[in-house]
């Protein structure tokens, strides 16, 4: 009788599997993602190099434009192109600067992800505590009144769009008490209103999902059975509630925070960031698409980059989830 033998080593690791349905659905989104930036230009009405140079643009320098963009040649010739262009950082080239899109990307992608970067860890830093300290605080139907105060506050910060918080606290820190600069980054304090903008309505929402999450956990068996043994408090928040309660946060948080790309076009335009934002907004109004359409993959791939790291995270902090089982 034959007897089954169970797959070893890296065959039948579930983490390599795991990675490989990772990597897999990435490279398919990101090739959707590029296909669709490619087509930009190619479902605008009308001429599009047309409309980026004006109606009153000579017809010899309409049709040079048009070579030079290669807009000329074959559809599948285009795409392949592109795809070529995109394997080697070259983005093509700006319609009204004439400059090279990765350039331009080059010099304005550092000073957002200089915004970025900082409101995403002002987001994990101040949800993840605040919602395990109000679960903890309110279990049990305790303290009606600070839940209430948490709940309404909460709702009140995430229903405020990014852009009218943003021009709020220019109105009031900046031109009314003068604390802070009013645009621009040129120190340290000009960081401060952007990246409160940014972070204050996704840390409120990540804020009520880590409390409603970790009041579940709390009532479990596994949370009990800690508290029998007698083990600290802090332990037994710290080591058996929020690891449980931050799988399931990871999965709706994950999908606000990608909502945090998008929140940078708009506090950059406030705050006359020198960034991506106010460079996309700048060029769609140029009507620059060889330009738009090299930004808008680019923050597609942060939002494909975010989703894959929640993914990863989530796999770590629950090995028992069908992540990796499956």
């Amino acid at each position: 009788m034959a007897i089954a033998v169970a797959p070893t080593g890296l065959r039948g690791s579930p983490w390599l599997s795991f990675a490989a349905r990772r990597l897999g659905r990435f490279a398919v989104s990101l090739w959707v993602l590029v296909t669709m930036a490619f087509l930009m230009i190619q479902l605008i009405p009308g001429d599009p190099v047309r409309a980026a140079l004006g109606l009153t643009a000579p017809v010899e320098l309409v049709n040079a434009r048009r070579a030079a963009l290669g807009l000329d040649d074959p559809l599948w010739s285009q795409y392949v192109h592109y795809l070529g262009g995109l394997v080697t950082g070259d983005f093509g080239t700006s319609m009204t600067s004439g400059q090279p899109v990765s350039e331009v990307i080059g010099d304005r992608l550092p000073a957002t992800l200089q915004l970025a970067l900082p409101a995403f860890a002002v987001v994990i830093a101040v949800a993840i505590p605040l919602g395990l300290l109000f679960a903890v605080l309110t279990r049990g139907g305790r303290r009606r009144g600070g839940e209430l105060a948490f709940t309404s506050t909460t709702v009140l910060l995430a229903a405020i769009p990014e852009f009218l918080l943003a021009v709020a606290l220019v109105a009031f820190f900046a031109v009314q008490l003068g604390w802070f600069p009013v645009a621009g980054n040129a120190d340290a304090s000009s960081f401060v209103l952007p990246v409160i903008a940014l972070a204050l309505g996704p840390a409120s929402v990540l804020a009520r999902i880590v409390r409603v999450e970790t009041l579940s956990v709390l009532g479990n068996d596994f949370i009990r059975t800690a508290r029998a043994k007698r083990l600290p408090a802090r332990l037994v928040y710290l080591r058996h509630a929020l690891p449980n309660a931050l799988t399931a946060t990871l999965t709706m948080g994950g999908l606000m925070l990608t909502g945090m790309v998008a929140g940078t076009v708009l506090v950059e335009n406030v705050f006359a960031w020198p960034g991506l934002g106010s460079t996309i907004a700048q060029s769609i109004l140029q009507k620059d698409y060889p330009l738009v359409q090299a930004i808008v993959l680019v923050y597609g791939i942060g939002v494909l980059l975010v989703n894959l790291t929640v993914d990863v995270l989530l796999a770590v902090l629950d090995p028992r989830s069908t992540i990796r089982e499956n």
